[in-house]
């Protein structure tokens, strides 16, 4: 026994994320750092200064052109502000923040290229991320500073959210303007974007329209594409043009210590959107946004069924969300499906819900074996635990809020019926939720085969159950509070 452990121990230590492969209820490969050669520049050495005061998109690039020539290696900002356009990571190569580092994006769309990605789930164009990669292997962002998307520059804000103060310095800056009563928008340009878009996706057609409504096509912060072997750690990521990570169809990915984090107001501020991956590992990271917080997703109707990539084999474990619209979340956009999900280990401190999965008809897509144990939360502004199939685009509280209440008529089942089935929650201790849980499926596919077990929440409200079947309780008890 103890030569065992002995081993075990040392095989750990060679591997630190070794760990959290072991005894899954699932098959899913042992994940490692991606090994990136020693070689190191200094962002100094390429002509940059630390104050801020200049623009150095150039010094990014050239550095690490040289370092991709060289084979790779590690490219070391120092202590100091450092201005810049997007930054295009390459393969075999490192970006690392030393403490002190703050990597800061310039606020000029100009900067920006459009180029073709996927946002929300669907095919379109947008601003180039502040970072991205496409087709990168072995490729790492590690540290201890900060990296800043300037993000106030491109989002709208709604008057509900901020402060009176805030709202009169908004309006007083030159270009914005209210769009609609109590909605500010940054530009012009975005207010001609938003106007007759499908959510975030805009009605242009010719390339003239596109370039007029750049600022409404505001990047995800940290896009990384199609990438193998991905490494984020200790590095603090902020203030998102849109979502602030978005892994997108990428495999072998580790999200270990890092904090993200976004203003409360910060529209379509997600911190995390893992979207059609294959093996992630999210671990001791701390999430703070004003959208979902750690979120799985796969494409939305039919772009994402026919890129058919599911999300898979992912390991959320030690993590933190403080606010945000979801602590974890499922959608709504799982159109190519989610699958073999692990969540344990984790806290939701002020969500407005802890656990949610999302969908709508339309999607299409199958949510299964989804595994959660071990998730403390309090202060939950809505529901601890929901399943909704009617998802509309806006938050659980601004729903409530409004008092709307979906068709609940049976339709025929087809390719765009989500399907949510075969999923075990346990060991869940909630303090303080508007609403206990909510279960409400489409009549024509209901919700199936939800394990609970060891499940403590006290609630405002009681548990709701529509159109869902084979719930199995095992200990679960609903205090009512007054």
């Amino acid at each position: 026994m103890g030569l065992c452990l002995s081993v075990a121990l040392c095989l750990n230590a060679q591997n630190p994320y070794k760990q959290y492969t072991d005894n899954l209820p699932f098959k899913m490969a042992e994940m490692k750092a991606p090994v990136i050669p020693d070689a190191k520049v200094s962002l100094k050495d390429f002509g940059a200064d630390p104050t801020g005061q200049q623009l150095y998109t150039d010094a990014f690039a050239k550095a690490i052109d040289q370092l991709y020539k060289m084979g790779g290696g590690h490219l070391v900002v120092p202590r100091g502000v450092w201005h810049t356009g997007p930054i295009v990571l390459r393969s075999n190569i490192d970006l690392h923040l030393e403490a002190g580092a703050v990597i800061q994006f310039a606020a000029d769309e100009s900067l920006y290229p459009l180029v073709k990605t996927s946002f929300e789930g669907l095919d379109t164009r947008r601003c180039q991320s502040p970072i991205s990669a496409n087709g990168a292997t072995n490729i790492s962002i590690t540290g201890h500073g900060v990296i800043d998307g300037n993000g106030q520059y491109w989002r709208p804000v709604k008057r509900s959210k901020v402060s009176d103060s805030h709202w009169k310095r908004l309006l007083a800056i030159p270009g914005s303007k209210e769009m609609k009563k109590d909605y500010w928008v940054p530009s012009e340009g975005y207010a001609r974007g938003e106007q007759g878009a499908n959510m975030n996706v805009p009605n242009a057609t010719t390339e003239d329209e596109w370039q007029a409504i750049k600022r409404f096509l505001r990047p995800v912060m940290v896009g990384l594409v199609s990438c193998k072997n991905v490494l984020l750690q200790g590095v603090i990521f902020q203030n998102s043009p849109a979502w602030n990570l978005h892994p997108l169809m990428c495999q072998n990915i580790i999200i270990d210590n890092v904090l993200v984090r976004n203003p409360a107001y910060a529209q379509n501020g997600d911190a995390l959107d893992l979207e059609s991956c294959t093996n992630a590992l999210i671990v001791n990271s701390r999430f703070d946004a004003g959208d979902d917080g750690i979120c799985i997703k796969s494409g939305k109707d039919a772009d994402g069924r026919r890129r058919g990539i599911p999300c898979a084999n992912v390991i959320v474990d030690g993590c933190t969300v403080f606010a945000g619209h979801g602590g974890f979340v499922v959608g709504s956009e799982m159109s190519a499906g989610v699958r073999n999900i692990k969540v344990s280990n984790c806290q939701f401190v002020g969500t407005d819900v802890g656990l949610r999965f999302k969908s709508t008809r339309g999607r299409g897509g199958i949510v299964e074996n989804i595994f959660i144990d071990g998730v403390s939360m309090t202060d939950i502004t809505t529901y601890a635990l929901t399943f909704n199939m009617y998802y509309g685009g806006k938050s659980v509280s601004e729903v409530l809020a409004e008092g709307e209440q979906p068709a609940v008529q049976a339709v025929p089942v087809t390719e765009e019926t989500p399907i949510f089935r075969n999923i075990d929650i346990r060991n869940v201790v909630c303090h303080n939720a508007g609403y206990a849980m909510e279960f409400n499926g489409l009549p024509e596919m209901p919700i199936d085969g939800i394990t609970l077990s060891n499940v403590d929440i006290s609630a405002h409200q009681d548990a709701t159950f529509q159109n869902c079947k084979n719930i199995k309780k095992q200990n679960v008890n609903i205090t009512l509070l007054k």
